[in-house]
Formats: structure tokens, sequence, C-alpha cells
């Protein structure tokens, strides 16, 4: 996607494969750095801190430090701990668990001295799937934005199509385009006039500094919310339709997503405003039924509840020298809890928005569409 007139992707190799540069998150939106991921280690610290997140490129980021492990040591038992390593860096996403099991499906066969290249190539192929999957999602979500914007009352047809999306789903969490977002930039690019109200999303704060970065550097007209806006929105008629990704979707069409994305659920029901969740297939867990009581839930730090990270006011040309500061928003001794996700149960959701099309958010309505990847067991 475009920053500054730039084509970039959110992970790429680098060195001729022996390290892996990424895009620090954690400083956006106010500084653009790169950071080069050399160890097994260095790619568990960045999925864990959030250098990197968002489903999809957590399962990328995890293939490659995987690759990067046997670059060191290609053992068995060396595969298995970074294997382990990896995968409790973050306990929500399936897509990671998903990546590295596939990686080291490939690899385990193989002679010892053969199973870095093959899992750099393999980890390769998860991210170049990742990107035609998402930009399928976004020809599929754009035809139904269309849809919507025809149907809506003559009283809306001379206004944009006013879309809410929560946290960030766009080419940040993935390789490129992303997955809520691909169908806002898909009608952006073919000249919808589109508008999107964006929350905030605390406790970090995605939406207004990933989402509205990406939004902004691509010229689609956006508004910044806070995350208790949007119910109220929506009964004023402000709001067409509500799009978000999930880290996790159940056979049932259960689907985890940043912590609040429930809320939005229930306000969009509330309100008639159709609800949609847009996901690549690596994110179905056809090993779950019921969200609520099987999907873990990552908690994380009480401390991103209690502070808050920006840019000390007029200091927009001094990032360099300490722009960025962590400010204490509660009172000394207050505790935090902190937990990252929710679950909408899927009678709240509209439609799943996959590569393959829009299904009902149902275990009907995903086995039509992949009826092949689902296990013979479910």
């Amino acid at each position: 996607m475009n920053i500054d007139g730039k084509a970039w992707r959110t992970i790429w190799l680098e060195d001729g494969g022996r390290s892996v540069g990424v895009i620090d998150q954690t400083l956006l939106p106010h500084r653009f750095e790169t950071r080069s991921l050399a160890t097994m280690e260095q790619a568990a610290e960045a999925i864990s801190t959030m250098v990197v997140r968002g489903a999809p490129l957590i399962g990328v980021a995890g293939a490659y430090g995987l690759m990067l492990a046997l670059q060191q040591d290609s053992a068995d038992a060396a595969l298995a701990a970074a294997f382990e390593r990896l995968n409790a860096t973050r306990p929500t996403a399936v897509n990671l668990r998903w990546a590295l099991d596939r990686v080291r499906e490939r690899v385990a066969p193989l002679p010892q001295a053969e199973r870095a290249e093959a899992a750099q190539v393999e980890a390769g192929a998860i991210a170049e799937e990742d990107v035609a999957m998402c930009e399928a999602i976004g020809d599929h979500g754009l035809r139904l934005f269309q849809e919507l914007a025809a149907a809506r009352p003559a009283q809306r047809q001379n206004r944009p199509l006013n879309v809410l999306t929560h946290c960030n789903a766009g080419w940040l969490a993935t390789v490129d385009w992303g997955t809520a977002l691909a169908p806002i930039y898909k009608a952006h690019r073919s000249g919808m006039a589109i508008h999107v109200w964006v929350d905030e999303t605390r406790p970090r704060n995605q939406g207004a500094s990933l989402t509205a970065f990406e939004l902004g550097r691509e010229g689609v007209p956006h508004t910044v919310i806070v995350d208790n806006a949007g119910g109220h929105l929506m009964q004023h008629g402000e709001v067409d339709a509500v799009i978000v990704g999930t880290d996790r979707t159940t056979r049932s069409g259960d689907v985890c997503n940043k912590i609040g994305t429930y809320l939005k659920a229930l306000a969009a029901h509330d309100n008639g405003v159709p609800f949609y969740v847009a996901l690549p297939s690596s994110t179905i867990d056809w090993n779950l039924d019921d969200g609520v009581a099987e999907i873990p839930i990552e908690a994380r730090s009480e401390r991103e509840v209690t502070h808050i990270q920006g840019r000390r006011d007029g200091e927009a040309n001094d990032l360099a020298a300490g722009g960025l500061a962590s400010v204490q928003l509660s009172p000394d001794g207050s505790a935090g809890f902190n937990p990252a996700f929710d679950v909408t149960p899927a009678r709240l959701v509209t439609a799943l928005i996959t590569e393959r099309g829009a299904s009902a958010a149902s275990e009907a309505g995903l086995k039509g569409l992949f009826e092949d990847l689902r296990p013979a067991d479910h």
C-alpha cells in the first residue's frame, strides 16, 4: 500500500533471506521506521510486543520466525522448541498456530540441511497467499458496498457511504490490502464516495493511530471517533454499515475480535445496521463451536489501560529528540484489567466476507464455501 508515494508491504526478506524486515507499528502514526529481525527470538519479541500485529501478519511473522530458527539449528529438538516459543507469543489469533503448523509439516520430513530453505519457501508462499486472499476479500466486499449504496433511501443517496470500523484490519494487520479495510480501499479506488468512521480502539488505539494512518496515506476520507460514539451515530442514521476483522472465527460463525467489537455489533443489531466481518479462511478454527466458551482471550498488561502513548504537543518535528511520550491516565494504586479481545455471537453478524465470497455466519454458510478445507469430522 502507499506511504508517501512508495508501495510497501508489512513484511519482507532482507540480506538474502538471513533476516526479515518489518514496519515497527508501535511507533505509528508519528514515526515510520522499519526493523530487521535476525533471530527467532527477535521475531517472537516483535509479535508479543505488537511491533507486528493483526492475525494474518502474526501468522506470516511466525512462519518467518521458524525459518530464522532453522537457520541457526535445524535439529528436531530445535524445531520443536522454536515452534512452542513462537506459538506462545499471542494465544488468541488462530493464524499463528495455523502458519506454524504449516511450516513444521513442510520441513519435518526433510533432511536437516534442507529445512531452513524449505521453511523460507513455505513462509513466502503463506505471505503471497495472504495478499491474494485479502485482495479477493476486497473485491467481494466492494460488491456488497455497491449493493448497499444503491439500496439506500433517496435522502441518503447524495452523501458518501458511511462505514464504521473498529481496531485496525487494514494492510498493517496483513501483508497487504487488509481484511476489513480491503473493500474500503477497493471502493475508494473505484471512485465510490465513501467515508470511514474510525473507532479510536482503546486501550492501544489501533484505530486512531494505525487505521487513520493508512486511510490518510490512501486519501480515504475518514473521521476518528471515541469508541463510545458509534451507537449514537447509528441512532442518527450516520452509519450505513459496520465492517471489522477477526482474529479467530469458530465453525459456527462466532467471531473473536478486538475488545469492544461485541458492543458495536449490539448497537448495529439494535439499529438495523449491517454488521460485516472480513476474514481469510486461515482465520477459521474448525475445532471450535462456541466462541464465548472456547476461545482463549489474551489478557495484556494493565499498563496499556493506565497509560497512553502519544506525541508531545508542539514537537511534531522533534520526534527523534524524544517527542513520543507515555502518559499516566489513572491514579496511583488503581488496578487495570486488559482483556484484548471479545467474542461476537454469530446471530449478530450479517455476513462473513471471505476470499471465496460472502456467507451467512453459520456452520452451513462456512461449509458451503470451504467444504474442501473443513476437517472430515466437522
